[in-house]
């Protein structure tokens, strides 16, 4: 009868006929050594990437077109959800193991080493200078950008409709505007009984418009906060 092979056993013999068994821990040893090397290199670029118009040379053969972003396109997404895009080196979260293995997998694949490394975040991910869903990319030039990872958590719904107001000064003009004539629909009885007019109600929309751009003013000088569209790409926390 002849005997049934066993793949697995058949893959060990090869490899222990050309590493000897006595060689195979120092073998994976020098395997993971390998490994931790590539991935200390990973990180440390990305702790130190800088974009400075950087041009990564990818094989457009074996790209991922779904994967490819302009900057307009990019700075739509961080004004609408008020995140920042900017230099890895500046990021203060975790990068997952998927992350450092889809780096070295594309390096790979296209025979080249990434730099310029960039990322899409909420602000209090970065090391801001004074100072949920990070989306890591690298530069291909012409303003365009490649896609690597996503990971953590997905934005949450109602995350644009918050920081709406915050989008740009015509935005939270309107923002002020309605603010106060809600209030002044609410409150005018309040403050003046059934005999309320028209006159009443407008002095009372004045009074809210003024309290209400009065907050604002003083909140955001206080805070230095700037509008999305300005600040989208600053490396600073405070209006520079």
């Amino acid at each position: 009868m002849l005997k049934s092979i066993n793949v697995k056993d058949e893959l060990s013999k090869v490899r222990n006929r050309e590493i000897g068994e006595k060689n195979i821990l120092p073998w994976v040893y020098g395997i993971f050594e390998e490994l931790d090397l590539e991935r200390r290199k990973i990180r440390e670029e990305l702790n130190s990437s800088s974009d400075d118009a950087y041009r990564n040379g990818f094989n457009f053969n074996k790209i991922d077109s779904k994967a490819i972003f302009h900057i307009n396109q990019i700075k739509k997404i961080c004004v609408n959800y008020r995140l920042r895009f900017l230099d890895t080196h500046l990021f203060k979260g975790d990068y997952p193991e998927e992350a450092l293995i889809e780096i070295r997998r594309l390096e790979k694949l296209h025979n080249i080493q990434l730099k310029g490394f960039r990322i899409i975040a909420p602000s209090r991910l970065f090391k801001l200078k004074e100072t949920d869903d990070p989306l890591l990319f690298v530069p291909l030039g012409n303003d365009y950008y490649y896609l690597i990872y996503q990971w953590g958590n997905d934005l949450h719904p109602l995350r644009k409709l918050k920081f709406w107001p915050a989008k740009n000064v015509e935005n939270l003009a309107i923002s002020v505007f309605l603010a106060s004539f809600i209030c002044t629909l609410i409150t005018h009885t309040l403050f003046f009984g059934e005999g309320t007019n028209f006159v009443y109600a407008l002095v009372l929309f004045l009074f809210y418009l003024k309290g209400f751009i009065g907050w604002v003013l003083f909140f955001g000088i206080s805070s230095g906060k700037n509008f999305s569209e300005y600040c989208w790409e600053s490396p600073f926390n405070k209006i520079s």
